[in-house]
């Protein structure tokens, strides 16, 4: 069984172009319909696929924060969501990030959990985690519960 996910852009075409450019993804497939937009790319990074897609009246997460009931949420909240990818080296992945223009929403540090990340913001506000895992540490070292 294998999850992939599914993500929503304005503009597929040019989100799969910066993905490439700043994350490190590998474009597999486009499909560009008659009128020229594009609604649907692959992209591969690793074992991983990520679908893109643009929805007719689709409107991303970036637009929706520049709204005024979107500053109020994103002031009062701490949001963690988006997607979680392992790399093999996240500290040159992060300056490769970095570099490209992501918007950082966390440095790079090592987590309590064993995990080294960062997490971004790509240029039309879907936020991503990126991680290498550099020690092995039990569930209840760091406060969490096994089923």
């Amino acid at each position: 069984m294998t999850i992939t996910p599914m993500i929503s852009y304005e503009d597929a075409g040019a989100a799969a172009d910066w993905l490439a450019r700043a994350f490190g993804f590998e474009e597999t497939l486009r499909y560009t319909e008659n009128s020229g937009k594009v609604s649907h790319v692959e992209l591969r990074l690793g074992d991983g696929t990520v679908m893109l897609g643009s929805p007719p009246g689709y409107v991303n997460p970036l637009h929706l924060r520049e709204t005024e009931a979107g500053r109020a949420w994103n002031e009062t909240a701490f949001v963690i969501d988006g997607v979680h990818v392992y790399v093999e080296d996240v500290d040159a992945h992060f300056a490769r990030a970095r570099e490209a223009g992501a918007t950082i929403l966390s440095e790079l540090e090592d987590q309590p959990f064993g995990d080294r990340q960062y997490r971004a913001e790509d240029l039309e506000g879907h936020r991503w985690m990126f991680a290498t895992h550099v020690r092995d540490v039990l569930p209840e070292e760091w406060g969490a519960e096994t089923a």
